[in-house]
Protein backbone atom coordinates (compact mmCIF):
# COMPACT_ATOMS: atom_id res chain seq x y z
CA UNK A 1 0.00 0.00 0.00
CA UNK A 2 1.65 3.45 -0.89
CA UNK A 3 1.74 5.99 2.07
CA UNK A 4 -1.10 8.87 1.91
CA UNK A 5 0.08 11.95 -0.08
CA UNK A 6 1.15 14.73 2.20
CA UNK A 7 -1.63 17.62 2.40
CA UNK A 8 0.42 20.69 1.82
CA UNK A 9 -2.31 23.20 1.35
CA UNK A 10 -5.71 24.13 3.09
CA UNK A 11 -8.82 25.65 1.45
CA UNK A 12 -11.17 26.03 3.37
CA UNK A 13 -14.34 28.24 3.06
CA UNK A 14 -15.46 30.34 5.93
CA UNK A 15 -18.84 31.90 4.94
CA UNK A 16 -17.81 34.53 2.25
CA UNK A 17 -14.52 33.88 2.70
CA UNK A 18 -12.10 31.23 1.29
CA UNK A 19 -9.07 30.68 3.61
CA UNK A 20 -5.76 29.29 1.80
CA UNK A 21 -3.13 27.43 3.98
CA UNK A 22 0.39 26.52 3.02
CA UNK A 23 0.23 23.73 5.31
CA UNK A 24 4.24 22.76 5.15
CA UNK A 25 5.53 24.06 8.75
CA UNK A 26 8.16 22.14 8.69
CA UNK A 27 9.79 22.99 5.30
CA UNK A 28 8.70 26.87 6.51
CA UNK A 29 6.15 26.74 4.31
CA UNK A 30 8.37 26.47 1.17
CA UNK A 31 6.33 26.38 -2.20
CA UNK A 32 6.77 23.42 -4.15
CA UNK A 33 4.57 22.38 -7.22
CA UNK A 34 2.28 20.98 -5.32
CA UNK A 35 2.02 23.85 -2.90
CA UNK A 36 1.36 26.28 -6.33
CA UNK A 37 -0.99 23.69 -7.99
CA UNK A 38 -3.08 24.17 -4.74
CA UNK A 39 -2.93 27.74 -4.50
CA UNK A 40 -3.85 28.22 -7.99
CA UNK A 41 -6.54 25.86 -7.48
CA UNK A 42 -8.40 27.65 -4.69
CA UNK A 43 -8.02 30.73 -6.54
CA UNK A 44 -10.43 29.23 -9.41
CA UNK A 45 -12.62 28.42 -7.08
CA UNK A 46 -12.46 32.14 -5.46
CA UNK A 47 -13.00 33.51 -8.72
CA UNK A 48 -15.85 30.90 -10.21
CA UNK A 49 -18.10 31.12 -6.99
CA UNK A 50 -20.15 33.56 -6.74
CA UNK A 51 -20.82 33.19 -3.08
CA UNK A 52 -17.02 34.20 -2.36
CA UNK A 53 -16.19 37.40 -1.88
CA UNK A 54 -12.49 37.92 -0.37
CA UNK A 55 -9.85 35.27 -0.27
CA UNK A 56 -7.35 34.86 2.89
CA UNK A 57 -3.58 33.69 1.88
CA UNK A 58 -1.54 32.31 5.49
CA UNK A 59 1.04 29.65 6.61
CA UNK A 60 0.77 27.26 9.44
CA UNK A 61 2.57 26.81 12.40
CA UNK A 62 3.68 30.66 12.95
CA UNK A 63 5.71 30.88 9.53
CA UNK A 64 4.05 32.81 6.40
CA UNK A 65 6.66 31.21 4.00
CA UNK A 66 10.19 31.14 3.40
CA UNK A 67 9.48 31.19 -0.37
CA UNK A 68 10.65 28.44 -3.18
CA UNK A 69 11.07 25.35 -1.93
CA UNK A 70 14.96 25.03 -2.88
CA UNK A 71 15.35 21.42 -2.53
CA UNK A 72 12.44 20.38 -4.60
CA UNK A 73 14.17 22.99 -7.32
CA UNK A 74 17.38 21.59 -7.05
CA UNK A 75 15.02 18.09 -7.98
CA UNK A 76 14.21 19.61 -11.07
CA UNK A 77 10.81 21.11 -9.51
CA UNK A 78 9.58 24.39 -10.74
CA UNK A 79 6.73 25.79 -8.82
CA UNK A 80 4.73 27.47 -11.28
CA UNK A 81 1.31 27.36 -12.98
CA UNK A 82 0.26 28.29 -16.17
CA UNK A 83 -0.61 32.41 -16.56
CA UNK A 84 -0.73 32.49 -13.03
CA UNK A 85 2.79 32.17 -12.06
CA UNK A 86 5.56 31.18 -8.93
CA UNK A 87 2.81 29.66 -6.34
CA UNK A 88 0.20 29.90 -8.60
CA UNK A 89 -0.47 33.54 -8.10
CA UNK A 90 2.49 36.17 -8.39
CA UNK A 91 1.16 36.67 -12.07
CA UNK A 92 -2.03 36.37 -11.94
CA UNK A 93 -3.61 37.38 -9.19
CA UNK A 94 -7.43 36.39 -8.14
CA UNK A 95 -10.01 38.92 -9.45
CA UNK A 96 -11.77 38.98 -6.40
CA UNK A 97 -9.34 40.88 -3.04
CA UNK A 98 -7.18 38.65 -1.48
CA UNK A 99 -5.62 39.49 2.11
CA UNK A 100 -2.40 38.31 3.41
CA UNK A 101 -2.38 37.14 7.17
CA UNK A 102 1.51 36.62 7.95
CA UNK A 103 2.88 35.80 11.27
CA UNK A 104 6.68 35.07 11.73
CA UNK A 105 8.81 35.55 7.95
CA UNK A 106 7.73 35.98 4.35
CA UNK A 107 10.77 35.85 2.59
CA UNK A 108 11.91 35.93 -0.78
CA UNK A 109 9.05 34.29 -2.53
CA UNK A 110 7.11 34.43 0.46
CA UNK A 111 7.25 38.04 0.47
CA UNK A 112 6.18 38.07 -3.16
CA UNK A 113 3.38 36.24 -2.15
CA UNK A 114 2.20 38.72 0.25
CA UNK A 115 3.06 41.98 -2.23
CA UNK A 116 0.80 39.39 -4.84
CA UNK A 117 -1.75 39.99 -2.23
CA UNK A 118 -4.64 43.16 -2.07
CA UNK A 119 -4.10 44.18 1.95
CA UNK A 120 -1.99 42.64 4.52
CA UNK A 121 -2.59 42.11 8.22
CA UNK A 122 0.68 40.96 10.11
CA UNK A 123 1.41 39.90 13.33
CA UNK A 124 4.22 42.26 15.03
CA UNK A 125 6.63 39.27 15.37
CA UNK A 126 6.06 39.15 11.03
CA UNK A 127 9.08 40.19 9.07
CA UNK A 128 9.43 40.97 5.18
CA UNK A 129 12.22 40.34 2.76
CA UNK A 130 13.50 39.56 -0.71
CA UNK A 131 17.06 38.57 0.03
CA UNK A 132 17.57 36.89 -3.16
CA UNK A 133 20.79 39.04 -3.75
CA UNK A 134 22.95 37.55 -0.78
CA UNK A 135 22.58 33.96 -2.60
CA UNK A 136 23.45 35.68 -5.97
CA UNK A 137 19.80 35.92 -7.30
CA UNK A 138 17.04 38.59 -7.82
CA UNK A 139 13.27 38.35 -6.97
CA UNK A 140 11.78 37.52 -10.30
CA UNK A 141 8.31 36.43 -8.99
CA UNK A 142 7.13 40.57 -9.01
CA UNK A 143 9.24 41.68 -6.07
CA UNK A 144 11.24 43.88 -7.75
CA UNK A 145 8.14 45.29 -10.01
CA UNK A 146 5.80 45.63 -6.88
CA UNK A 147 7.41 46.41 -4.08
CA UNK A 148 8.23 50.07 -5.28
CA UNK A 149 4.25 50.12 -5.78
CA UNK A 150 3.89 49.70 -1.87
CA UNK A 151 6.82 51.56 -0.41
CA UNK A 152 8.66 54.41 -1.38
CA UNK A 153 11.16 53.80 -3.59
CA UNK A 154 14.12 54.69 -2.01
CA UNK A 155 13.10 52.15 0.80
CA UNK A 156 12.03 49.14 -1.60
CA UNK A 157 15.75 50.24 -3.32
CA UNK A 158 17.12 49.42 -0.30
CA UNK A 159 15.63 46.53 0.56
CA UNK A 160 16.08 44.76 -2.78
CA UNK A 161 20.10 45.96 -3.12
CA UNK A 162 20.80 45.10 0.66
CA UNK A 163 18.30 41.83 1.24
CA UNK A 164 17.79 43.08 4.49
CA UNK A 165 14.32 41.97 6.33
CA UNK A 166 12.12 44.70 7.27
CA UNK A 167 10.36 44.70 10.83
CA UNK A 168 6.43 44.24 10.54
CA UNK A 169 6.67 47.69 12.73
CA UNK A 170 8.77 49.42 9.54
CA UNK A 171 6.01 47.84 7.03
CA UNK A 172 3.57 49.35 8.80
CA UNK A 173 4.85 52.18 8.76
CA UNK A 174 5.18 52.72 5.06
CA UNK A 175 2.16 51.35 4.37
CA UNK A 176 3.10 47.35 3.26
CA UNK A 177 0.67 46.31 6.12
CA UNK A 178 -2.89 47.57 6.48
CA UNK A 179 -3.12 46.31 9.94
CA UNK A 180 -0.77 44.94 13.12
CA UNK A 181 -1.90 42.42 15.69
CA UNK A 182 -0.87 41.15 18.51
CA UNK A 183 1.65 37.71 18.11
CA UNK A 184 -0.81 34.95 16.99
CA UNK A 185 -3.40 37.10 15.60
CA UNK A 186 -2.49 37.98 12.00
CA UNK A 187 -5.26 35.71 10.70
CA UNK A 188 -8.11 36.81 12.87
CA UNK A 189 -7.21 40.63 12.27
CA UNK A 190 -7.59 39.20 8.72
CA UNK A 191 -11.02 37.52 9.28
CA UNK A 192 -12.29 40.63 10.85
CA UNK A 193 -11.10 42.87 7.50
CA UNK A 194 -12.86 40.12 4.76
CA UNK A 195 -15.64 40.00 7.12
CA UNK A 196 -15.67 43.98 6.64
CA UNK A 197 -15.85 43.57 2.78
CA UNK A 198 -18.19 40.89 2.58
CA UNK A 199 -20.82 43.13 4.11
CA UNK A 200 -20.89 44.87 1.17
CA UNK A 201 -22.19 44.63 -2.63
CA UNK A 202 -20.13 41.80 -4.22
CA UNK A 203 -19.97 43.44 -8.01
CA UNK A 204 -18.62 46.75 -6.24
CA UNK A 205 -16.23 45.25 -4.67
CA UNK A 206 -15.17 43.22 -7.60
CA UNK A 207 -15.13 46.07 -9.81
CA UNK A 208 -13.64 48.25 -7.41
CA UNK A 209 -10.37 46.32 -7.40
CA UNK A 210 -10.28 46.03 -10.72
CA UNK A 211 -10.14 50.01 -11.27
CA UNK A 212 -7.55 50.24 -8.93
CA UNK A 213 -5.43 47.68 -10.37
CA UNK A 214 -6.20 48.57 -13.70
CA UNK A 215 -6.41 52.16 -13.81
CA UNK A 216 -2.01 52.81 -13.56
CA UNK A 217 -1.88 51.20 -17.20
CA UNK A 218 -4.42 53.78 -18.63
CA UNK A 219 -3.90 56.89 -20.39
CA UNK A 220 -5.52 60.21 -18.97
CA UNK A 221 -7.75 59.81 -22.75
CA UNK A 222 -9.04 56.37 -21.83
CA UNK A 223 -9.33 56.53 -17.60
CA UNK A 224 -12.82 57.84 -17.60
CA UNK A 225 -14.19 55.66 -20.76
CA UNK A 226 -12.46 52.57 -19.40
CA UNK A 227 -13.75 52.77 -15.99
CA UNK A 228 -17.07 53.23 -17.22
CA UNK A 229 -17.14 50.32 -18.56
CA UNK A 230 -15.94 48.54 -15.54
CA UNK A 231 -18.24 50.29 -13.04
CA UNK A 232 -21.32 50.56 -15.37
CA UNK A 233 -22.70 47.44 -15.45
CA UNK A 234 -22.34 47.67 -11.25
CA UNK A 235 -24.28 50.90 -11.12
CA UNK A 236 -26.96 49.11 -13.44
CA UNK A 237 -27.27 46.00 -11.49
CA UNK A 238 -30.23 44.94 -8.64
CA UNK A 239 -27.82 45.12 -6.39
CA UNK A 240 -27.67 48.40 -6.60
CA UNK A 241 -31.23 49.18 -6.35
CA UNK A 242 -30.97 47.00 -3.32
CA UNK A 243 -28.42 48.73 -2.16
CA UNK A 244 -30.49 52.59 -2.30
CA UNK A 245 -33.62 50.59 -0.98
CA UNK A 246 -32.24 48.81 2.09
CA UNK A 247 -30.44 52.74 2.58
CA UNK A 248 -33.84 54.41 2.35
CA UNK A 249 -35.62 51.89 4.67
CA UNK A 250 -32.98 51.74 7.01
CA UNK A 251 -32.25 47.86 7.16
CA UNK A 252 -29.15 45.58 5.68
CA UNK A 253 -28.84 45.07 2.33
CA UNK A 254 -29.81 41.52 0.70
CA UNK A 255 -27.18 41.10 -1.79
CA UNK A 256 -27.76 38.75 -4.95
CA UNK A 257 -24.30 39.39 -6.79
CA UNK A 258 -26.82 40.78 -9.70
Amino acid sequence: MSAPEETVLRAEREGTTLVITIDRPKARNSVNLAVAEGIAAALEELDGDDDLVTGILTGAGGFFSAGMDLKAFLRGERPHVGDRGFAGITQRPPSKPIIAAVEGPALAGGCELVLSCDLVVASEEASFGIPEVKRGLAAAAGGLMRLPTRIPRTVAMELALTGDPMSAADAHRWGLVNHLTAPGGALDGARELAGRIGANGPLAVRASKQVIVSSPDWSSDEAWRRQGEILGPVLSSDDAREGAAAFAEKRAPVWKGR
